[in-house]
């Protein structure tokens, strides 16, 4: 490895983007950090890209401090570094337009197709979403969630159920693409379609499920009062209706997942032992149901173990966190996703990241492995990219796999 060359940041990188909102507010470091409830030296190693916001709590701590919201900070959406990312931003559009030019009363005057058809080709839309495959998963997904909604408009009662159904699938897929490049205004408004599907449908385990990923969609811009308040009512309405030894457990997965949630929530929002209540209680569902997979969402325990490395990181635990994710493996080939997998290598890269240098040479290994599984997922991540950048900053010489990383994020090392 060669010596290291001075590192310079790029311009719209998440701390020049702070310091730069921050004057315009008119306030001193000192009373941003006091705001963000963080150091004035810790504000001002993020200002200079000397450590990076692995934490979406800290982010939305930030933001709030600032009086302004979390996509300010974040720049998204970011210029696509690569084909399939490019050919993925082309289905944004379409699902923008279904969701803006319909609804589930207004509907544009044509023929759908067969309400089976409709079904299958959402199942396939969630399969290739759950393999990070967005420029498949999103391809004709804007014209299948208008035709759905045509069918729930029009169709004979148990078709429309049918096809409410599917809308809550097809509003999970539009949620995760937009979301996920850089749309999260745009996925808020699917997550809520998907709701307004599941409520209409009415029933529990999809109205919880519509309801879990909606307070995703809301705690991906920082809005934790709703997202909290959503959490709460769909965990009180199906904790009497989940049991996780029934035949059928998808009311207890969805249940599992809602406490999940709820545990993430509350550590971003610094409530820890709300947060660990909440993660007992899904790893108790969860050491009942086993190794699921209601809708792709791999609820059990392996999946459990992995949101408690992520929980781990939110509460600022993340060398912790990380030892006993080593202690303890998981075994990743139950996931049998990259979505999932990635998941799981990015938030121990942020883990190992937050020891402060010692154990970076793992973080970039983790991250670099979380990247190569769901390229389309990492590239477009404003926190896995502020990461890369922050390894490369402390890197004291040069590493060709951090390079790699960068030029794949489409971010300058030098």
């Amino acid at each position: 490895m060669a010596p290291r060359e001075t590192i310079s940041v790029p311009d719209d990188a998440i701390g020049n983007r702070i310091r730069r909102i921050r004057k315009r507010r008119g306030l001193t470091i000192e009373t941003a950090a006091g705001l963000a409830g963080i150091t004035k030296g810790y504000l001002s190693l993020i200002e200079n890209g000397r450590r990076s916001v692995t934490r979406r709590g800290l982010l939305d701590d930030i933001a709030s401090a600032l009086g302004c919201s979390v996509v300010d900070l974040t720049g998204e959406p970011y210029v696509p570094a690569d084909g399939p990312s490019a050919t993925a931003l082309t289905t944004i559009p379409p699902i923008q337009l279904a969701l803006m030019d319909s609804d589930l009363d207004d509907v544009p005057d044509q023929p759908a197709r067969p309400v089976a058809e409709l079904i299958e080709a959402v199942r396939e839309a969630n399969l290739h979403r759950d393999r990070t495959r967005y420029e498949i998963a999103g391809r004709e997904l804007g014209q299948v969630l208008v035709e759905l909604q045509i069918t729930a408009a029009t169709a004979d009662e148990a078709q429309q159920r049918v096809a409410l159904a599917g809308i809550v699938e097809a509003c999970l897929v539009a949620y995760e693409i937009t979301k996920n490049l850089g749309h999260p205004q745009l996925a808020v408004e699917a997550a809520r379609r998907g709701l307004d599907a599941a409520r209409r449908l009415g029933d529990p385990a999809l109205l919880g499920f519509a309801r879990w990923y909606y307070s995703l969609s809301l705690m991906r811009l920082g809005v934790r009062r709703r997202a909290g308040a959503t959490l709460a009512t769909a965990v009180d309405q199906l904790s009497d209706l989940a049991d996780p030894t029934a035949d059928k457990t998808m009311p207890a997965q969805v249940l599992g997942l809602l406490h999940l949630t709820s545990a993430l929530e509350a550590a971003r929002s610094h409530r820890t032992e709300a947060a660990r209540t909440h993660l007992a209680e899904a790893r108790t569902i969860a050491d009942k149901t086993g190794e699921r997979n209601g809708l792709m969402q791999h609820f059990g325990p392996a999946n459990v173990g992995a949101w408690t490395l992520s929980i781990g990181v939110e509460l600022g635990e993340g060398p912790t966190a990380a030892e006993a994710a080593r202690r303890a493996p998981i075994n990743l080939e139950v996931f049998d996703s990259a979505n999932r997998t990635a998941a799981w290598h990015y938030d121990l890269a942020r883990a190992l990241a937050q020891d402060g240098g010692p154990r970076d040479i793992e973080a970039v290994r983790h991250l670099d492995l979380a990247e190569r599984t769901a390229p389309q997922r990492l590239r477009h991540d404003p926190i896995a990219r502020g990461l890369a950048l922050e390894l490369n900053g402390r890197a004291r010489t040069t590493m060709w796999e951090l390079d790699s990383l960068l030029n794949r994020f489409g971010l300058s090392s030098r």
